[in-house]
C-alpha cells in the first residue's frame, strides 16, 4: 500500500532518531548496575515522617500485635477454602522479571538421550513499560517476552498452562510439525477451543524430524501483539555439521512492531465499516522486548523510561557468533543490519542452508533466519544493530511512529559475553550505503541452498489455485478472502473435532468431499481435503495491494517460484527441483504470485494463512485436511473436548460481523 510515510533512512529521520535517543539514553542514566535488578514500575517517592515512635511506642506495639493475629487468622481461614496450586506454579509465580537476553548456554548436551522438558506457565495480565510507555500486556510468569523453550530433537515438550488472564487464549507452536498430535497445534477454531479464563490445559508433544529456530505465540485474536510469545529452539545432534560456519556463541534476537493501544481495541477499529483494509500502524518497535522512547515527545501517554534500555549484545572479539532472528510482529516487515559487518545467512525457518553473505536481512512476520557474524573489526568496540520497518507498506501515517529500533553490538572480553548487556557510550558506526528497501516482499532466497539435499517430487498429483484478496461487502465491511471464503473462528466447535465426530458417526455430509473441498460452511471455512499421501502444488495469486507472508501449520513446503503479476503457467517449464528451499512461511508480494509444492504426509487439520495478524482476523485463512483416513480414526483427548464446555470462550475473540449489521454510518 502506498503512502507518504517518512523514509526512515532520510537525514531528517536519522536526526530525529538521534535526538530522541539523546534525550532518552545517556543523561542521568547509570549503566553500572544490572538492568534486571531495577524496578519494573515507576519510581515511588516517600515522604519523610515525623518521629512519633517514642511517644506512642506502646500504642504501636499493641496495634502491630493485633494486626499480626488478624493476618494469621485470615491466612489460615483462606487456606482452608482455596484450592491448592501445584508447587511448580507457585514457584513460577515468584518470577516477575523481564527475560530479554535469550543467550543459549554453550555447555548444552546435544547428545543427551530423549527426555521430557516440562514447563509451568501462568498467563496473566500486567501493566508494563518495555520502552517507557505503559501498556496493558499479557505475560507468562510475569515475563515479557515469554521464557525460552530449548530442547533436542526427539524430546517431548510438556507445557502446563494456567490462564489467569481476562481473555480466553491458546498457544500455537509455530513451525512444529505436531506429527501424531495435531490436537496440540494450539489453533483456536481448528484444532482446539481456547483455554477459558481460570482454565488449565497441558500441551504435550514430541518433536521429531526437525531442528532449528521456532517460536510460540497466542492463536486467539491478536493477543500476540500484546506480548504473548517467546522462542522455541530445537537442537539437532548434528547441528555443528549442519551449520557450515562454526560459531562460538548462540542467541535469539526477536524483533517486533509495537503498539501502545490494546490489540483488541485496534482490531475493532480495523474491522469497522469503511476501513478498506487500513491496518493499524505501529507506534514503534522492540528488540527482545526492549527500546527507549523519549517520554517528552509522548505527552499523551503514561511514560517513564527510567527502567527502559536498549538490547546490548556482548560479543567477544575475533569470534563467530550465531544470531537467530525471529519476526514476532503483527504487520511490519523489517530490514536488519549490523553496521560495517557482513553476515552469513545459515538457516531459514528451521532449514540449514549453505552460507551466503549479505549486508541486510529482510524478514517478514513469522519468519526466522539465523546469521553468523565475525567480530574482527579493530576501528571501534561497539556498533549499531538496526531494524527498520518498511513503512511504505503502511496504509496510514502515525505521528508517534519511530520506524527504526536499534540494539548495540558491543565487543567484549570472552568471559563477559554470556552476561547481561550493558553499555557506557553510544556507537558511532556507519550505515551501509545501499538504498533502503521500500517494497514489502521476501528477500531473494533462490541462492539459499539447503545443506541436506532433498529434491522436490518431479510432478504434482493436483494443483490448487488460491486467489486471495480483500473485498468490501455488506455494510461496507472490508474482509480478506481465499477463493471467496472468509474465515471466522468457531471457538465452541473446532473443525478437527467436527470432522472426527462426523467420521465416527458416519455423517456423509461432513466426511465426504466434492472436488477436494470438504463440506464445511465454505463461506467461512474453506477446507481442502487431500486423500492419501499426495504431492500437490499450491499457487497463491494475490489480487491485493499488500504483501502476505503465508504460513502453513504442520509442514514445510518447497518454495518453487514467485513473481509479480499473473502466474505464468510456462513457469513449469523452467523449475529447478533438485534442492529447493524448504520453509513454513513464504511471502506473496502485492499483486504477485507464489508457487509451493507439498507432500501431504502429515495427518491433520492444518491452517494456511497470512501471518499478518490483522489479515488473519479479517478472514485470510483456509485449511488443508491431510490424511483424512487417519484423522477419522482418532479419538481426541478428553482434555481437549473439555475445553469447549467452559464459560468465557468468547473473551478476546475477534468480534462477529453482526456487530456492524445495520450500521449506515
Amino acid at each position: 500500500m502506498e503512502t507518504d510515510s517518512e523514509d526512515c533512512s532520510s537525514p531528517e529521520s536519522e536526526a530525529h532518531w538521534q535526538e530522541e535517543q539523546a534525550q532518552a539514553l545517556l543523561p542521568e542514566r547509570d549503566y553500572g548496575q544490572d538492568e534486571r535488578e531495577k524496578p519494573l514500575g515507576p519510581k515511588i517517592f516517600v515522604r519523610k515522617a515525623k518521629d512519633y515512635t517514642r511517644k506512642y511506642s506502646w500504642v504501636i506495639l499493641a496495634v502491630s500485635s493485633l494486626i499480626l493475629v488478624l493476618t494469621i487468622t485470615i491466612f489460615i481461614w483462606r487456606g482452608s477454602r482455596t484450592p491448592s496450586i501445584p508447587d511448580p506454579w507457585k514457584a513460577s509465580l515468584d518470577v516477575a522479571v523481564m527475560q530479554r537476553d535469550y543467550i543459549l548456554d554453550r555447555h548444552w548436551d546435544f547428545d543427551a538421550p530423549p527426555t521430557s522438558r516440562e514447563y509451568w506457565w501462568t498467563i496473566e495480565n500486567a501493566e508494563l513499560n518495555p520502552d517507557g510507555v505503559y501498556k496493558a500486556m499479557v505475560t507468562i510468569n510475569g515475563q515479557f517476552p515469554g521464557p525460552m523453550i530449548r530442547c533436542n530433537e526427539g524430546d517431548t515438550v510438556v507445557v502446563h498452562v494456567r490462564n489467569a488472564g481476562v481473555n480466553a487464549t491458546s498457544i500455537h507452536w509455530h513451525g512444529i510439525y505436531q506429527n501424531g498430535t495435531n490436537w496440540m497445534d494450539g489453533t483456536v477454531g481448528i484444532t482446539q477451543c481456547p483455554i477459558a479464563p481460570g482454565g488449565i490445559f497441558t500441551y504435550d508433544f514430541k518433536i521429531n524430524g526437525q531442528s532449528g529456530t521456532y517460536w510460540y505465540h497466542a492463536h486467539q485474536g491478536t493477543q500476540t501483539a500484546d506480548g504473548l510469545y517467546g522462542p522455541l529452539i530445537v537442537h539437532s545432534r548434528l547441528e555443528h555439521q549442519l551449520q557450515k560456519i562454526q560459531y562460538d556463541t548462540d542467541r535469539v534476537v526477536m524483533v517486533q512492531d509495537y503498539y501502545y493501544d490494546l490489540s483488541g481495541a485496534l482490531l475493532i477499529k480495523y474491522l469497522e465499516p469503511d476501513r478498506e483494509n487500513a491496518e493499524p500502524v505501529p507506534d514503534g518497535a522492540l528488540i527482545n522486548g526492549r527500546n527507549i522512547r523519549d517520554c517528552d515527545s509522548l505527552s499523551q501517554r503514561k511514560c517513564d523510561n527510567n527502567t527502559a534500555s536498549l538490547t546490548t549484545l556482548n560479543l567477544a572479539r575475533n569470534q563467530n557468533h550465531r544470531l537467530r532472528f525471529i519476526n514476532t510482529g503483527s504487520l511490519a516487515e523489517f530490514q536488519i543490519q549490523i553496521d560495517e559487518h557482513e553476515f552469513a545467512v545459515t538457516e531459514v525457518d528451521g532449514t540449514d542452508v549453505q552460507p551466503v553473505y549479505y549486508h541486510r536481512l529482510n524478514i517478514n512476520s513469522g519468519q526466522r533466519y539465523s546469521i553468523v557474524i565475525r567480530t574482527d573489526l579493530t576501528k571501534a568496540g561497539s556498533f549499531w544493530l538496526r531494524a527498520r520497518m518498511i513503512t511504505d507498506c503502511f496504509a496510514e501515517r502515525n505521528a508517534n511512529l519511530v520506524p527504526e529500533v536499534r540494539a548495540i553490538v558491543q565487543y567484549s572480553r570472552e568471559e563477559m559475553q554470556d552476561t547481561v548487556g550493558l553499555f557506557h557510550e553510544l556507537p558511532s558506526s556507519l550505515d551501509w550505503p545501499e538504498a533502503i528497501e521500500q517494497v514489502c516482499k521476501d528477500m531473494n532466497t533462490t541462492e539459499l541452498i539447503p545443506v541436506v539435499v532433498a529434491a522436490a517430487p518431479a510432478n504434482a498429483d493436483a494443483v490448487y489455485y488460491l486467489w486471495g484478496n480483500f473485498q468490501i461487502g455488506a455494510w461496507r465491511l472490508s474482509r480478506g478472502f481465499f477463493n471467496g471464503s472468509s474465515w471466522r473462528s468457531n471457538v465452541h466447535s473446532p473443525t478437527l473435532s467436527r470432522y472426527v465426530d462426523g467420521y465416527d458417526n458416519g455423517n456423509k455430509d461432513l466426511a465426504s468431499t466434492r472436488n477436494g473441498v470438504n463440506e464445511f460452511d465454505i463461506s467461512r471455512e474453506l477446507v481442502i481435503q487431500i486423500n492419501g499421501i499426495k504431492t500437490i502444488d499450491i499457487i497463491i495469486q494475490n489480487f491485493d495491494d499488500g504483501n502476505h507472508p503465508m504460513h502453513l501449520h504442520g509442514y514445510k513446503y518447497f518454495v518453487l517460484a514467485h513473481g509479480h503479476g499473473y502466474f505464468p503457467w510456462d513457469t513449469y517449464n523452467s523449475l529447478d527441483l533438485s534442492n529447493p528451499l524448504r520453509r513454513d512461511t513464504a511471502s506473496v508480494q502485492a499483486f504477485g504470485w507464489l508457487l509451493v509444492r507439498l507432500i501431504t504426509d502429515n495427518p491433520g487439520m492444518w491452517a494456511f494463512h497470512c501471518h499478518i495478524a490483522w489479515h488473519t482476523e479479517a478472514g485470510m485463512l483456509m485449511q488443508f485436511l491431510t490424511r483424512p483416513d487417519v484423522v477419522g480414526t482418532w479419538s481426541l483427548p478428553t482434555a481437549n473436548t473439555d475445553l469447549c464446555q467452559a464459560e468465557g470462550l468468547e473473551n478476546g475473540m475477534t468480534p462477529s460481523d453482526d456487530v456492524w449489521l445495520g450500521n449506515t454510518g
